[in-house]
């Protein structure tokens, strides 16, 4: 690992080493090989130590900690301040990153005005089918939404840099949830709509964490999109990944991803600019 890596990827954990496992080996494909990343465990009592050793890479960094009160917003702290990444990216236990998240993740950070970026959310639901959010911050009305109504963007599609954290401070520790949300509003506070910017393609899927409800974890858009889906409406079928059921979703998607992770990743994104049309066109002209 170098002195001085381009990302610290923080990865916060709490007894799921069955989908933990399936989150690092996507860390493993990266096509940029210039991170550490922090595996925070939160109280673990399982045997999610041993896993994480047994990758064996001196690029992961374990952290065995007694659980914290609610999300463990202090034990990412405990990691994040010993981050040594120039930028600071993000992974939940659930999530898997596409070969190429952190090299889409850095495009944007080579201008020195930028402080926050975000990829394309895009929510997977338990059979595979994929719902991608567009919001876009850099648009005035939808970052107003998004500071002061809801927060529709996971932070495994977040990346910021390290030098926030001096300046804005870390993680809420004071809080039950949503800890992800009031530090971008912070960083976006202090720096400015400017300092955002949107990749627009997918970088990332996101799952439904092990602690929502299966029937009403979808709110909002993605109720609306995964009902079109159900409906029939010409949903791309690159946007449904057609998981097995009775396998972790998580497990059943890895292991498409490393048939071909680079088609993998651009067969989505196509799927995703697909569906951005047919609901351009449905607003325009009515149903596509």
């Amino acid at each position: 690992m170098a002195a001085t890596p381009l990302f610290s990827i923080l990865l916060p954990t709490h007894n799921r080493p069955e989908t933990l496992a399936p989150a690092i080996r996507s860390v493993l494909m990266q096509t940029v090989p210039d991170w550490e990343l922090l595996v925070v465990g939160d109280g673990c009592t399982d045997g999610t130590a041993d896993l994480v050793r047994s990758f064996g890479d001196p690029r992961i960094r374990w952290f065995d900690l007694p659980k914290a009160p609610g999300f463990g917003y202090a034990n990412r702290n405990i990691a994040l301040r010993q981050a040594a990444g120039d930028l600071i990216a993000f992974l939940g236990h659930d999530n898997l990153l596409f070969v190429d998240h952190l090299e889409r993740m850095a495009a944007p950070f080579v201008r020195d005005g930028v402080h926050w970026a975000y990829s394309r959310p895009l929510f997977v639901r338990d059979d595979g089918v994929l719902a991608p959010m567009f919001m876009n911050l850099t648009q005035r009305r939808h970052l107003s939404d998004f500071l002061n109504r809801y927060n529709m963007i996971p932070a495994t599609s977040v990346v910021h840099r390290r030098v926030a954290f001096d300046v804005v401070g870390f993680w809420p520790e004071d809080q039950e949830g949503a800890g992800d949300w009031t530090l971008w509003k912070r960083i976006i506070a202090h720096y400015g709509p400017g300092a955002v910017r949107l990749v627009r393609s997918p970088t990332n899927l996101h799952f439904r964490a092990n602690w929502r409800n299966a029937e009403t974890w979808a709110v909002g858009p993605m109720i609306h999109l995964f009902g079109l889906h159900d409906a029939g409406r010409s949903w791309p079928a690159q946007l449904d990944l057609a998981l097995p059921a009775g396998m972790l979703p998580q497990a059943a998607a890895l292991a498409k991803m490393q048939v071909n992770p680079g088609a993998f990743a651009a067969r989505i994104r196509n799927g995703t600019e697909m569906l951005q049309d047919m609901l351009a066109w449905k607003a325009l002209f009515g149903p596509a």
